[in-house]
């Protein structure tokens, strides 16, 4: 049965007029009649009444016409929603992130993509760490993940992209009564005897990784004696006196009493939050989220760089 079958039946069953109903099809009367004609013998009924004045609808007719009303109201739904997916106004994006350091940028992404394609369903998946997010964009897991830079294990990601959105820098969090918290700024080196609070080990955590870095070149390797899943809880149990942490600037809304940030010493360690995604990736919903972050989140000093294979290895500077 076709489909122009069920709409010239419509358009007969509401104008009651084979002529009126042509027009408004813009096709010939004969033709329309052939359609009616055929679309009966599919059905093996009579939907229509004719006589030379009038055109009345049938028992069968009346019956046939609100299911068919329904069926191609569906159609343009469908036609209308495809349509809106091929241009990347609707669609699932599945974005990862990880941390209390998204607080600003994911509040501003998610507005700026409910505002500009409400047709945009973003599936939050949080607790997933930079370096895993990488790995699960790579392997096709997530559409979008909020990563760190450097990559502090690099390993190949063929066809990933990243864009840094913000820079964040490297600082200690220690309790407000530490005789450290005196100090201006803290030498890392000050910190080989503290005990640690961090992140779980093979989370895939970069602060852990730039954590532990930091604390080799400064001579030793931390002592870790308790870890959390989140920056709200570590600098909880840091506020506590359960021990020291390195945590990023991005970090520093989270105010606890007996809490307090200091700089490290010596040369900044600068780290860069960035988007990360698959080139191939064929969602037109994600290019769209993407369009769209360029200008929630647009990248420090107006650079627009994207680097390939999972961004750049090496240290942090």
């Amino acid at each position: 049965m076709e489909l122009r079958y069920l709409a010239a039946f419509v358009a007969v069953a509401e104008e009651l007029h084979f002529g009126r109903a042509a027009k408004r099809l813009r096709m010939a009367q004969p033709p329309l009649s052939q359609q009616i004609r055929q679309l009966e013998r599919e059905l093996d009924v009579q939907l229509f009444e004719r006589s030379t004045r009038s055109v009345r609808l049938t028992g069968a007719g009346e019956a046939f016409l609100a299911p068919v009303r329904t069926v191609l109201a569906d159609l343009e739904a469908a036609t209308r929603l495809a349509r809106a997916a091929g241009r990347g106004e609707s669609g699932r994006v599945s974005v990862g992130f990880a941390g209390a350091s998204s607080h600003t940028t994911l509040p501003r992404l998610t507005r700026a993509v409910r505002t500009a394609h409400p047709g945009i369903e973003l599936v939050m998946r949080g607790q997933t760490y930079a370096n895993r997010a990488l790995d699960e964009v790579a392997e096709g897991g997530l559409d979008l993940g909020f990563v760190r830079l450097p990559v502090t294990h690099h390993v190949e990601r063929p066809g990933v992209r990243t864009r840094v959105i913000a820079e964040e820098g490297l600082i200690c969090a220690l309790a407000s009564d530490h005789p450290l918290a005196r100090q201006e700024r803290i030498e890392a080196a000050d910190l080989a005897a503290e005990p640690f609070v961090s992140f779980p080990a093979n989370a895939g955590s970069s602060l852990r990784d730039i954590t532990f870095l930091t604390c080799e070149r400064a001579g030793y390797l931390p002592r870790v004696v308790q870890e959390a899943p989140d920056s709200y809880t570590i600098l909880a149990l840091v506020a506590m006196g359960v021990g020291v942490t390195l945590t990023l600037t991005s970090c520093t809304h989270i105010q606890q009493t007996g809490l307090v940030y200091r700089p490290l010493a010596g040369d900044p360690v600068v780290l860069r939050a960035a988007l990360a995604w698959r080139a191939d990736n064929p969602s037109a919903a994600l290019r769209s989220v993407l369009d769209i972050a360029r200008d929630a989140l647009p990248t420090p000093g107006g650079r627009t760089e994207a680097a390939e294979d999972g961004a750049e290895a090496g240290p942090p500077t």
